[in-house]
């Protein structure tokens, strides 16, 4: 599932595209992606002006004229594309899902696989409210190492469900808990309350620095993400344990593995990470 890395490498790459922009009109191809009749949808966001483009937790949020705001989750497989022109069918999108046309003759497509992705139309308030009921960012420089220190502490809960819950901070996925996790030596399943105060910091430390180069990469693709103008993220390369189960650590030399718990995979060293309640 793209993640904040994901949503934002996108919203760098639309917002010079689609900002001053106005939809003239809208096409729903596949309405199991919207919450409301397509008709609705449509006149929500027909005649309305991309006043920018921004991003909350993992979606991509856009304020649109008249008090309302696109919002764009892209579940497992949606991916926000733009073209200038209606593209021929060698980059033709395969599963679009809506088609936006924009006043300049250029297209924003929402293509989405496995049509697990959302995009809504609400009011501002709405969406105001929704997003005061996520997590903070964790790119903010309000968010420091005491505030996560002193939310940790509240919680029973392994330490890497602790960072998957957007109520607790918003954008951060597997790959990314993950890998941070690695990066400051902190085993996945510790229950979260006992993080110490140090490895809180180097936790808050590693996190986004990860955040921050997987944005400077574009993104991770592993199969289906995309960014706005069709690349691959270059993130992939770099990441250390995710998805690296049965290969060497480049830090101890012992085997990265591979458990799993809360019905997601995790990845850690045990060199790196160790275990104190499940020791090998």
């Amino acid at each position: 599932m793209p993640e904040l890395p994901e949503a934002e490498t996108i919203v760098r790459g639309l917002r010079p595209y689609l900002t001053g922009r106005t939809i003239v009109d809208v096409a729903v191809l596949r309405p199991d992606i919207l919450r409301v009749p397509a008709s609705d949808f449509a006149d929500c966001v027909r005649h309305r002006t991309f006043l920018t483009v921004t991003r909350r937790g993992k979606n991509v949020v856009s304020p649109l004229s008249g008090d309302r705001m696109l919002a764009v989750n892209l579940g497992m497989t949606g991916r926000l594309l733009h073209f200038p022109e209606l593209p021929g069918a060698e980059r033709a999108p395969g599963h679009p899902a809506v088609r936006f046309s924009l006043n300049n003759g250029s297209l924003l497509v929402f293509d989405d696989v496995r049509r697990f992705g959302t995009v809504e139309c609400v009011p501002s308030d709405e969406w105001s409210e929704r997003s005061g009921r996520m997590g903070p960012e964790p790119l903010d420089r309000r968010f420091t190492a005491k505030r996560l220190q002193e939310a940790l502490t509240t919680s029973r809960s392994p330490v890497r469900n602790w960072l998957l819950d957007q109520r607790r901070i918003a954008g951060v996925g597997n790959i990314y808990a993950n890998e941070a996790l690695y990066q400051a030596g902190i085993h996945p399943r510790r229950p979260a309350r006992e993080v110490e105060p140090d490895e809180a910091v180097k936790l808050h430390r590693a996190l986004r620095k990860v955040l921050r180069n997987a944005i400077r990469a574009g993104g991770t693709t592993l199969r289906d993400y995309r960014t706005a103008d069709g690349q691959r993220g270059r993130y992939g390369t770099a990441l250390w344990v995710y998805g690296r189960d049965g290969s060497t650590c480049p830090r101890c030399k012992s085997t990265v593995e591979r458990t799993v718990f809360g019905n997601r995979s995790a990845f850690f060293c045990a060199g790196c990470q160790p275990d104190a309640e499940h020791p090998r």
